[in-house]
């Protein structure tokens, strides 16, 4: 799925999924949603990020703020369900009539659009707004971040198209043309997609917002990020990162075409930049607005007995899986010596980072990088030998291993154990701690291990680029839908958008992105399903990355709010569908 917000990634080690494959969010508390929502008042989310990571939808690819986007300004063809449980993975019809058909090869997908639908400005969203949205996410010099389902799935030759003439002006006729063919519309306001492989779950792709319509004329390149064009029930009134979000009712959101989102609040407001501590102290006070507060951060470690053991917070608590699981990917072209990525992984001491970040409520250790809950595609890792299942570390078996290092790969092995290893984290409190256990560590193993703490909203477009990313990078995952193709391939093939490792250049690779692109266009979904669970042994084997676990999160609000449930595919509030109680 989409990547985890990094702001979750301070406070839990890792996470897992809650998706179609799972019927509930494990939530432990009792949910604040009665059957009837009220209209009126302010909803508050607070966070220590500066700001929102992306809000042009195109460039929108974390868990939390694509439910934020989502349910509030952004919408797309087909949507999650406003639910809790497994009711919130199935989706529904949102700017289409229905949820898409498909050819009997799975290979083209036709939606049409309902009528009486809006930009904030009141003209209507045409398919060619959806066609040029889509079009956007080709133009990768300018588009950056966000998820590439389009360039993998859509009938267009690899590198034939670089995004429209607005963003890329070297984009000619011909190449626009091949887009053209592959997205088109007709008078019926349809738009087909036509694909170079069957994709049978297309329309789940279409839940994500690289697929929402933009209006060409107000196309700003990067600087739409800050400014984009509402299609849903709010718009923003101000954006100061740093300082604050808010955002006001659409009047020109028809909620006659938009059966799904409800928009009961007058006004959200997303207040950025606060320290942690100060988060978990309002919300445990809950005092004046903070009543109708949600943290959109978690809680710290040091919190969640205060929260979980006092009977008081009942109706204001939950504690549950997640739809992440958390890893620790190796920059493969810095760190291109198998035997230093084992010995990394044999040092860890993996029980002390859990217990720091929060012990059992953090979840438990993963043993691959697709979570349980994806059944078909899920089987039991074998992870490198001489791990200690209980966590603690290996370090005689790390040494062991970082001896072969001296002489498989000198080079790495003189930059592991004399300049360092770049380790990439968020700058929190959190953080602060974790990082010292990594340190510890590998330090025992001879392995010297560079902290790199990165302000949490910058943490991403940081790691993302090959210039600044540095050898090891922390981060964490769930499908975008129920199937591992929204795993596998995004992680660790160029083929997909998020692939951390860059391990293209591995011996190891070339059969590994082979095997991909074989199971991308397997049909029987059983069969496809072994085919993940072969290739998540493929990456264990070469250590492109760590996994770290299959986690839990915790979650806390304001007294005085409703619909506090959260989202399962995003692993987060539904926020626009909080609600306040007068």
């Amino acid at each position: 799925m989409k990547r985890r917000s990094y702001k979750f990634l301070g406070v839990a080690i890792a996470a897992s999924l809650v998706i179609a494959a799972c019927g509930s969010d494990g939530g432990s508390g009792s949910i604040n949603k009665p059957s009837k929502g009220t209209s009126g008042g302010t909803v508050y989310i607070l966070t220590q990020g500066e700001g929102i990571t992306h809000l042009d939808p195109q460039r929108n690819y974390t868990g939390s703020d694509l439910a934020f986007a989502a349910s509030t300004m952004h919408r797309t063809l087909t949507s999650y369900k406003y639910a809790d449980g497994g009711e919130g993975s199935e989706i529904t019809a949102d700017l289409a009539t229905d949820v898409g058909t498909a050819s009997a090869d799975a290979k083209t997908w036709s939606f049409t659009l309902r009528s009486n639908i809006t930009f904030q400005d009141g003209t209507a969203i045409t398919c060619a707004d959806v066609a040029y949205g889509v079009s956007r996410t080709f133009a990768q010099d300018v588009i950056t971040d966000g998820p590439t389902y389009a360039i993998s799935y859509l009938d267009i030759p690899d590198g034939g198209y670089s995004g429209p003439v607005e963003l890329n002006t070297a984009t000619t006729p011909e190449e626009q043309a091949l887009f053209d063919s592959a997205v088109s519309c007709d008078a019926s306001n349809t738009i087909t997609f036509r694909l170079k492989v069957p994709v049978a779950d297309f329309n789940y792709a279409v839940t994500l917002l690289s697929f929402s319509p933009v209006p060409k004329a107000s196309d700003t390149g990067e600087g739409y990020d800050s400014a984009p064009v509402s299609s849903g029930p709010y718009k923003i009134e101000s954006y100061v990162p740093g300082d604050s979000l808010v955002l006001v009712r659409n009047e020109n959101w028809n909620q006659a075409s938009d059966p799904i989102r409800k928009a009961y609040p007058d006004s959200i407001v997303y207040q950025f930049a606060l320290e942690s501590a100060v988060i978990d102290e309002r919300m445990i006070a809950d005092a004046g607005n903070d009543q109708t507060a949600v943290s959109a951060d978690g809680l710290l470690p040091e919190n969640l007995g205060t929260i979980f053991d006092n009977p008081k917070f009942e109706n204001r608590r939950q504690d549950g899986y997640d739809p992440y699981v958390s890893y620790t990917a190796f920059n493969v072209k810095q760190v291109s010596c198998l035997e230093v990525r084992q010995a990394v992984w044999l040092a860890l001491d993996r029980e002390a980072l859990r217990t720091a970040a929060g012990g059992p409520y953090t979840g438990d250790f993963a043993d691959g990088f697709i979570k349980p809950a994806l059944a078909l595609d899920y089987a039991p890792g074998k992870v490198v030998e001489g791990l200690n299942v209980d966590g603690t570390p290996n370090t005689e078996a790390a040494i062991a291993k970082m001896e072969e290092a001296k002489t498989a790969c000198p080079a790495i092995y003189e930059l592991a154990t004399g300049d360092g290893l770049k380790f990439d984290h968020g700058d929190t409190p959190t953080w602060a701690k974790l990082v010292s256990i990594w340190i510890e560590s590998l330090k025992a193993a001879g392995i010297v291990l560079k902290s790199n703490p990165i302000e949490p909203s910058a943490y991403y477009p940081t790691i993302m680029n090959p210039e600044t990313q540095g050898s090891m990078s922390r981060s964490g995952w769930g499908p975008d839908w129920a199937n591992a193709s929204t795993v596998i391939p995004e992680l660790f093939c160029d083929c997909g958008g998020f692939n951390l490792s860059q391990n293209s250049e591995d011996p190891a690779y070339a059969a590994f992105a082979e095997k991909v692109q074989m199971a991308r266009a397997e049909t029987d979904r059983k069969a496809q399903g072994k085919m993940w669970q072969e290739l998540n042994q493929y990456v264990l084997d070469q250590v492109w990355a760590i996994p770290g676990s299959f986690t839990k999160a915790q979650d806390i609000w304001g007294s005085k709010l409703g619909n506090t449930y959260r989202w399962g595919p995003y692993g987060s509030f539904n926020f626009g569908d909080l609600y306040v109680n007068s």
